[in-house]
């Protein structure tokens, strides 16, 4: 489904990241690692067509990716951000918000569409009509989450997007994002600083460090601490929690 070989970024005569390279297959939850200036979110907006200075390459369910993406990849690859508040706008209600992507894409049934959005991110209908300010922040980054799903896309970027809620919440959104990868069968690529909130999520983890990808593991040999590098080893142990979840699905 996704494939990125010596991706390059630079931001002046900063590389940022330094020939990053790896695989994603369809339906997988893969994970970026890294503690921040890592280049992780970086890959990530190369991905998604938010930054347009790289070079290497990189595809999606075949098709080359260039600097400037289509209508059509924007409705097969969306992206869900750290912070629900800024990245919803605050004059406009959940039923705006939801529409946008609808009409940019000319989907049609856009109010059955909207309300089963909601429904399927487990927020009430009452909440349609409501502005981000009046949601909790878990309830704002649900509706990121079904804005993400309006274009009914292949492909969901995920970049930090519990590490702004209460700890008590965050476990609830991985769960629901675990639940609606398997419903509806989407690829994920999770972006985040924490081990712990990665392996929630995802069975194959790339650990960066300066612009590098240093080891790919799995989700079992780093529970296990079957680590190889030492900066892996050292982000497992600033993690929390590396316990199997309940309830988790990669």
């Amino acid at each position: 489904m996704i494939e990125v070989n010596d991706l390059i970024v630079r931001f002046g005569e900063v590389q940022a990241v330094k020939g990053v390279s790896f695989r994603v297959g369809t339906g997988e939850n893969f994970g970026l690692v890294g503690e921040s200036g890592s280049g992780k979110s970086t890959v990530l907006r190369a991905l998604s067509g938010l930054n347009p200075d790289w070079s290497g390459d990189m595809v999606i369910a075949g098709q080359g990716l260039t600097p400037h993406r289509s209508r059509d990849f924007y409705r097969r690859v969306q992206m869900v951000f750290q912070d629900p508040y800024g990245s919803l706008h605050p004059r406009q209600t959940i039923d705006r918000i939801l529409s946008e992507p609808l009409l940019v894409h000319g989907m049609r049934d856009v109010d059955q569409r909207i309300a089963r959005g909601l429904n399927e991110v487990a927020l009430p209908q009452t909440a349609r009509f409501r502005y981000p300010h009046q949601l909790s922040g878990g309830q704002r980054q649900r509706v990121a989450i079904a804005r993400a799903l309006m274009s009914e896309p292949e492909v969901v970027l995920l970049d930090e997007p519990t590490s702004a809620l209460d700890v008590s919440v965050q476990a609830e959104v991985l769960n629901l994002l675990a639940d609606l990868q398997q419903a509806r069968g989407l690829t994920y690529v999770l972006v985040s600083h924490n081990l712990a909130v990665v392996a929630h999520l995802c069975k194959r983890i790339a650990v960066m460090q300066g612009g590098q990808i240093v080891e790919t593991i799995t989700a079992e040999d780093l529970r296990a601490g079957r680590t190889k590098h030492p900066h892996t080893a050292a982000l497992r142990e600033l993690s929390v929690e590396l316990e199997e979840p309940e309830g988790t699905a990669a």
